[in-house]
């Protein structure tokens, strides 16, 4: 823990949310004798518009996911600085997603205010995860959201909307090498306990946004556009920690860790049948719209 800190610490660089937002842009609304927004008034691809308000709830729930990780691994030594470093890094993606969106009058403020109220007074929780659970899941939900947002960003056609993404991708990356390398020494120290955590948050993964209304309808919608599917979930995120890992080339696991093991590798086969089936769908919808 005390190691990667160290390392976060002395890669992760400062930045802040108000350099990556063009508040030339922006306007007073009716409140201040200014005008409400219009649809009109969105400069933005409806996809990409419709990922970016998922991706901006998604962080609006910081306050359960700090409460997620510091009741898992506590607030003493390296973990409890982790736990503030991290949240304070998070904030920033919130503050600098609304400010653009808002400004920019990118979508409906009324309606996303209304949006985050719903999700944050429910909230996010992850249920009865163990210590073990928590850091598998996270390595890959990490890596995950990196994925999104950086195709989200090339989605919107705006420069602005696009480094700004980039640049929240590149926290999110860096967290999940922090997770991914801690989850890496606890497999060398629990393997069996590691590997079953392994499979268990692979086989249930769902990102942490699952719970806000429409995610389901959303979630289509962003997958047909290439954002974030099956196919790039598995290629993408899973597989390239599962390589880091080198859970399939690993010797001296117990016979709970040798089925765990052998039970990822049926799901995994199952999941790249799945996403060959949607991509080809996708690919044949395609070609009838043209």
């Amino acid at each position: 823990m005390a190691q990667n800190l160290d390392r976060h610490l002395g890669i992760a660089r400062e930045w802040h949310p108000h350099d990556y937002v063009p508040w030339s842009r922006g306007r007073d609304f009716a409140f201040l004798g200014g005008e409400d927004w219009t649809p009109a008034d969105s400069p933005l691809d409806p996809v990409a518009k419709t990922a970016m308000v998922v991706n901006l709830l998604t962080e609006d729930n910081l306050p359960s996911y700090h409460r997620e990780i510091a009741t898992r691994f506590g607030r003493d030594g390296a973990w409890g600085h982790w736990v503030g470093r991290w949240t304070a890094e998070e904030a920033r993606h919130g503050i600098a997603l609304r400010d653009y969106l808002v400004v920019t009058r990118g979508v409906d403020p009324v309606e996303l205010e209304r949006a985050r109220m719903a999700q944050m007074s429910v909230g996010y929780d992850s249920g009865d995860k163990t210590p073990l659970q928590g850091l598998a899941y996270v390595s890959f939900q990490e890596l995950a959201t990196r994925v999104s947002h950086r195709n989200t960003g090339r989605a919107t056609g705006c420069p602005i909307a696009e480094q700004l993404l980039s640049r929240i991708a590149i926290d999110e990356n860096l967290h999940m090498v922090f997770y991914r390398n801690v989850m890496a020494a606890a497999l060398d120290m629990y393997p069996d306990d590691a590997m079953e955590a392994i499979r268990d948050e692979v086989v249930g993964f769902a990102m942490p946004g699952s719970g806000m209304a429409d995610f389901a309808r959303n979630s289509v919608i962003i997958a047909k556009a290439g954002i974030y599917d099956l196919r790039q979930h598995r290629d993408e995120v899973v597989m390239p920690v599962l390589r880091h890992w080198r859970v399939f080339d690993r010797d001296g696991f117990g016979p709970r860790a040798e089925r765990a093991r052998d039970e990822l590798s049926a799901f995994l086969a199952e999941l790249d049948e799945r996403a060959t089936r949607f991509t080809e769908k996708r690919e044949r919808a395609r070609a009838r719209t043209a």
